[in-house]
C-alpha cells in the first residue's frame, strides 16, 4: 500500500534493498514498466547522474539498505518549507539543493521501486507542477533523549531519518547539486 503523506506530517517508514533511497517524478518514469526497462534507466550511476540533471530523481543516498523513517515537507514562495526546532537541533547534515522539476506529485522509496505507478512501500506526496529546490536533511533521531524504547527501536512522535524539504526554485537559481551521494563526504 503506498502511504500518501498527510498534511499533518507524520514520517514514514521506507526501505531499500538497492542501497538507495530516491524522490522522484512518476510521470517521468512511465516507460519503467518492469526490470529491463528500470535496468535500461537506472542501473548505472551516469544513468542516475542523468535523471538529477533533468530533475525527475533526487538521491537521499547514504550508501547502504535497509528501512528508513522520512518526513516530506513542501512550501511555497511566501511560506518556505523549514525545519523544525527540534530538527535543526538533531540535524547531522544537509544536501545543497537538487532540482526537482514536478507535474503533480512526488514518490519516495527505494531506487528499486522507481517507475510510472506508485508502488507498495512508497511515500506519495503532492507537489504543484514546476521547479523546486530539495535539501535532503539527515537528522540524529537517537540523539533526543526518549526516541528510543528500551530495544533502541524509534517510539512514537520520534523524529525521522530524514526530512526532505521541497520549496519552489527562485528565480534565477540556475546551479543545483547533481551527485549521485547526497552529502559532501567529511573534508571535502
Amino acid at each position: 500500500m503506498t502511504a500518501q503523506q498527510p498534511f499533518d506530517e507524520a514520517p514514514v517508514t521506507v526501505a531499500t534493498d538497492a542501497g538507495m533511497l530516491v524522490l522522484w517524478d512518476p510521470k517521468r518514469f512511465e516507460a519503467v514498466v518492469d526490470y529491463d526497462t528500470w535496468e535500461d534507466e537506472l542501473l548505472d550511476d551516469e544513468d542516475i547522474v542523468r535523471h538529477i540533471q533533468a530533475g525527475a530523481l533526487v538521491p537521499l543516498n547514504v550508501g547502504g539498505d535497509g528501512a528508513f523513517s522520512v518526513l516530506v515537507r513542501s512550501g511555497t514562495a511566501a511560506a518556505p518549507a523549514r525545519l523544525t526546532e527540534r530538527e535543526t537541533a538533531h540535524q547531522l547534515v544537509a544536501s545543497q539543493p537538487y532540482l526537482f522539476v514536478s507535474r503533480g506529485r512526488a514518490l519516495v522509496g527505494g531506487i528499486e521501486d522507481v517507475s510510472g505507478d506508485a508502488p507498495d512501500g512508497v511515500i506519495e506526496h503532492p507537489v504543484p507542477e514546476g521547479r523546486h529546490a530539495v535539501v535532503v536533511h539527515l537528522i540524529d533521531w537517537q540523539a533526543e533523549v526518549g526516541s528510543q524504547d528500551k530495544d533502541g527501536r524509534p517510539v512514537p512522535g520520534a523524529l525521522p531519518d530524514f526530512v526532505v524539504l521541497i520549496n519552489p526554485a527562485q528565480s534565477g537559481q540556475g546551479v543545483f547539486r547533481t551527485a549521485v551521494h547526497t552529502f559532501e563526504a567529511p573534508n571535502g
